[in-house]
């Protein structure tokens, strides 16, 4: 029950991609008018434009939808970032088992049920879409779920040294050929990584290495170092589909939320 409460609260009022049937500006179009997904990438000052409303489609081979019953199939890696793991080759430390045990009972807050920020990389992976622009020295990310945004700075400052935690990080990034590399750290300590309840320390950092192979996919290889929480550095990778002549649209979950007075204490 507490999964399926939680479930519902994340995505039921969830709003899809809108602007429908508005055309992508110099998106490569077959002869029947259609976006060709495969189709060459455009370039900015030399690099691939990695513009567009992106997301990870689901995995057949999991179960359709969140925990079975969300409105889009989803990745492996939003529920479960550890899911190439067996328990017993699991990458946990103490404090991250503690963590995740924690988490997975819904003791405390859930982070569904306050709305809270789905946090990096968990929200690469969401079942839901997410914006790229590119601008002059900074790459803008922008996550329909909750309208949260990531500013990727690009001209060639350094990480903070002693930052205010923060859900999202500092990130700050650099072109290695034609794949954007981001390097984000900075976090506080009360984000999850998957919709089981992995958690992360500050210590954590995040590299995402991003690769617009064609006009319709973008390649995501993700490695998460956390020393407290992980003996070793997690890795996994995606390839967004993009969503072509539409865009994001706001969404706050708060606006329709009626289950925390279900849930008293939670």
């Amino acid at each position: 029950m507490r999964t399926l409460c939680l479930a519902l609260l994340l995505f039921a009022t969830s709003g899809h991609a809108q602007w429908l049937n508005q055309p992508t500006p110099g998106a490569p179009r077959t002869k029947d008018g259609k976006v060709n997904m495969t189709g060459p990438v455009q370039r900015v000052s030399g690099k691939p434009d990695l513009s567009g409303i992106w997301q990870v489609p689901g995995d057949a081979r999991a179960p359709g939808g969140l925990f079975g019953i969300g409105e889009s199939e989803n990745s492996k890696y939003f529920r479960d970032v550890l899911s190439d793991f067996t328990p017993a080759n699991s990458p946990l430390t103490p404090l991250g088992a503690e963590l995740f045990a924690k988490n997975s009972a819904f003791s405390g807050s859930a982070q569904g049920l306050n709305c809270l920020p789905d946090g990096v990389p968990h929200a690469d992976v969401l079942p839901e879409p997410f914006k790229i622009m590119n601008s002059p020295g900074v790459v803008l990310i922008l996550y329909e779920v909750e309208t949260t945004f990531r500013q990727i700075f690009m001209d060639g400052r350094k990480l903070p040294v002693d930052p205010s935690p923060t859900w999202n990080g500092y990130s700050v990034g650099r072109w290695e050929g034609d794949t954007l590399v981001i390097d984000t750290a900075g976090f506080n300590d009360r984000g999850w990584l998957d919709a089981r309840g992995h958690g992360h320390s500050e210590e954590m950092r995040v590299e995402e290495r991003f690769r617009r192979r064609d006009f319709g996919h973008l390649e995501l290889a993700v490695t998460i170092t956390d020393p407290k929480v992980f003996t070793k550095p997690v890795s996994f990778r995606v390839v967004a589909e993009l969503l072509p002549d539409t865009d994001v649209f706001e969404h706050y979950c708060v606006e329709n939320e009626r289950d925390a007075h279900h849930q008293p204490g939670r």
